[in-house]
């Protein structure tokens, strides 16, 4: 995908991504996003009860996601799952419940703050089909072929290279497998005085 940025503001956009979910690891989603987050947004979003009942109020209260990727089809029991940008880990744990102890699901963001906060919740949901690493989404750490399915919520539209990230995620899912991507998008072009910025992408 070509792009106007230059290499330093695309290392500008990386790092204040960085530092925004650095800081919503630290002091939880509250306020750091402008609609609703934890167990209020995962209801807004048609999360059943039935599972959101299964986790700790303090993991649910980490959820920062925009969609709900689970309304696009299901999961089935011993599936691989990605998912792409897990965050807090979330959806991460939605999913294992879903693919069952046969099952695997690998959450992947690039915050190391995040993933250390996914990895404390893991231990609060007594999950073991569960594993989470530090990575890029225009760099996935897996060989091709990984994946029944990958899940991704709010976290394409802060990538820079998006057709890069779409080119590895072909590349991980198995033959015939699912895409499952929740996320925000223009719906029409910004105005003029803010267009082009390079905090669009970070705000």
């Amino acid at each position: 995908m070509t792009t106007d940025l230059t290499e330093a503001e695309i290392g500008l956009i990386r790092e204040k991504i960085k530092e925004k979910y650095t800081g919503v690891a630290a002091t939880g989603a509250g306020g750091c996003f402008r609609y609703p987050t934890g167990i209020d947004g995962l209801r807004k979003l048609g999360y059943p009860e039935d599972i959101l009942r299964q986790f700790p109020p303090a993991v649910l209260e980490l959820f920062c996601g925009v969609g709900n990727p689970f309304s696009l089809g299901p999961l089935y029991p011993g599936e691989s799952v990605l998912d792409l940008g897990c965050g807090a880990g979330v959806d991460t744990f939605i999913a294992a419940t879903m693919v069952g102890p046969r099952g695997r699901v690998v959450g992947l963001d690039v915050t190391p703050e995040m993933i250390a906060k996914a990895r404390a919740n893991l231990a609060l949901t007594g999950l073991k089909n569960v594993a989470f690493d530090v990575g890029e989404a225009e760099s996935l750490p897996f060989p091709n072929d990984s994946f029944d399915a990958v899940i991704s919520n709010g976290v394409i539209n802060l990538t820079v290279d998006k057709e890069k990230v779409l080119q590895e995620v072909h590349r991980v899912l198995k033959p015939g497998g699912r895409l499952m991507v929740a996320d925000m998008v223009l719906m029409s072009a910004l105005p003029e005085e803010r267009a082009g910025r390079v905090e669009n992408w970070f705000q």
